[in-house]
C-alpha cells in the first residue's frame, strides 16, 4: 500500500494534518501505520536537530521504521520534517523498490510560501500597518516602526535548569505594546497561530526555526520523488482527501530500475547450450554459403527461419558477431528462450549483417 511523506518546517500543521489523513483512511478500513519522530526517538526532541550526527541518526531510523512498515498491504504515513530533497529521493526509492505508489504533502504556515515559517507578517487593519513578530524588538528589518505602529510581543521561553532538569518557563499571554497612538484594538491572532504558540512554541528556539529555515529544501513538482505534490496553506485549508486518495489508489507504482531487480532463474547449463546452439549455426551458414548465390535464403540446423544471402561471410565476422550475442544474452538468462535461441541468433545476424 501507499507511503504519504509529510514534508514542512514546525509549527506548520503536519502532525494535525497527519492525523486527519490517519482517521479518514481508518473510517475505510485501511490499515494505516504512522511513523515520527517521537515513535523513533520515545519522546519528541527538538534539540536532534541542532545536533547533525543526531539528526542523521534520526533520518536513519525513520527510514528504517518506514522501511519496515512499507508492504502491498498498509499504508504508512511519515510525519517528519523530511526538509532534504536527498532524504525525500531516498523514500521514494523505498516505495519504487516495494512497488507502491506515493505522494507528498506539503505544509506550509500562512504566508511562508517561500519555505521559511512566518517570522514577521503584515496584517491590514484600518489602513494601518500592523507589524506582527514573535520575538520583542523595537525595530523590523532594522529600520525603526513608525508612528502609531502596535507591535505584538511575545516573551522568549526562558531554560532554567534546576537539579539536573531543564524546567521550561511558559511565555506569559501577549500584551501589545503602544507606540504612539492610544485606544488601538489588538491585531486578531488567527486559529492556525493560537493553537501553534500552545502546542510547540517553547520547544524550538529561534536559533534553531532560522537554521531549520536556511537548511530547507522546499519540494518541487517537478521532481519524480516530489510528486504528485499536495501543498496546503495553514489549518483553514481542507485537506484534499479525494485526489490524496486518487494518488494513492489509482496511480500505478513508479516503475523498478533494471539494474534494481533480480535476474531471473537460468539453468546451469543455459551458457553451455547457448555456445553449442550459436557454433551449429554458424557451422551450418559456412557450409551454406558455399553452394548459395546473393539473394537466396538458406535454411540453417535448429532454426524455422530463413537468413537471406547477400555476400559471402568469413569466419572471423561471423565469430565477432556470436560473441556479441553471448554478451547479451548472458546480461537477460531465461530458460524460456532456450527454444528460441538458434532463431534469435539468426535474427541477430539478418539485423547486423544487413
Amino acid at each position: 500500500m501507499p507511503l504519504v511523506v509529510f514534508c514542512g518546517l514546525p509549527y506548520s500543521g503536519k502532525s494535525r494534518r497527519a492525523e486527519e489523513l490517519r482517521g479518514a483512511l481508518a473510517a475505510e478500513g485501511r490499515a494505516v501505520y504512522v511513523v515520527d519522530d517521537a515513535l523513533v526517538l520515545g519522546t519528541e526532541d527538538a534539540t536532534v536537530y541542532a545536533d547533525s550526527a543526531r539528526e542523521k541518526a534520526l533520518r536513519g531510523a525513520l527510514r528504517a521504521a518506514v522501511e519496515r512498515r512499507l508492504s502491498r498491504h498498509d499504508v504508512v504515513i511519515l510525519d517528519s520534517l523530511n526538509y532534504i530533497k536527498g532524504f525525500r529521493y531516498e523514500l521514494y526509492c523505498l516505495a519504487r523498490a516495494a512497488r507502491t505508489p506515493l505522494c507528498l504533502v506539503y505544509c506550509v504556515r500562512p504566508g511562508g510560501l517561500s519555505g521559511g515559517p512566518r517570522v514577521a507578517d503584515a496584517v491590514d487593519h484600518r489602513g494601518l500597518n500592523l507589524s506582527v513578530s514573535w520575538r520583542p524588538r523595537t525595530e523590523e528589518r532594522g529600520r525603526p516602526l513608525a508612528v502609531g505602529t502596535p507591535v505584538l510581543r511575545e516573551p522568549q521561553a526562558v531554560d532554567s535548569v534546576a537539579s539536573g532538569r531543564t524546567q521550561a518557563v511558559v511565555p506569559k499571554e501577549l500584551e501589545p505594546e503602544e507606540t504612539g497612538v492610544p485606544d488601538l484594538p489588538a491585531p486578531v491572532t488567527s486559529e492556525f497561530d493560537t493553537c501553534e504558540k500552545r502546542m510547540v512554541s517553547t520547544f524550538y528556539s529561534p536559533e534553531l526555526m532560522e537554521a531549520l529555515t536556511l537548511r530547507f529544501e522546499a519540494p518541487d513538482s517537478r521532481n519524480r520523488w516530489d510528486r504528485p505534490l499536495f501543498t496546503l496553506v495553514g489549518l483553514e485549508e481542507p485537506l484534499p482527501l479525494a485526489e490524496i486518495r486518487a494518488a494513492l489508489f489509482e496511480n500505478q507504482a513508479p516503475p523498478p530500475h533494471q539494474s534494481t531487480q533480480s535476474q531471473p532463474l537460468a539453468s546451469g547449463s543455459f551458457l553451455h547450450q547457448l555456445d553449442q546452439v550459436t557454433s551449429q549455426v554458424l557451422a551450418g551458414l559456412m557450409e551454406a554459403q558455399k553452394r548459395a548465390v546473393p539473394g537466396d535464403l538458406l535454411k540453417l540446423p535448429g532454426t524455422t527461419e530463413h537468413l537471406q544471402f547477400t555476400r559471402p561471410l568469413t569466419m572471423a565476422e561471423l565469430s565477432r558477431l556470436r560473441r556479441q550475442f553471448i554478451s547479451y544474452t548472458k546480461m537477460h538468462p531465461n530458460n524460456e528462450n532456450l527454444p528460441q535461441l538458434a532463431n534469435m541468433f539468426l535474427q541477430y545476424l539478418s539485423q547486423s549483417l544487413h
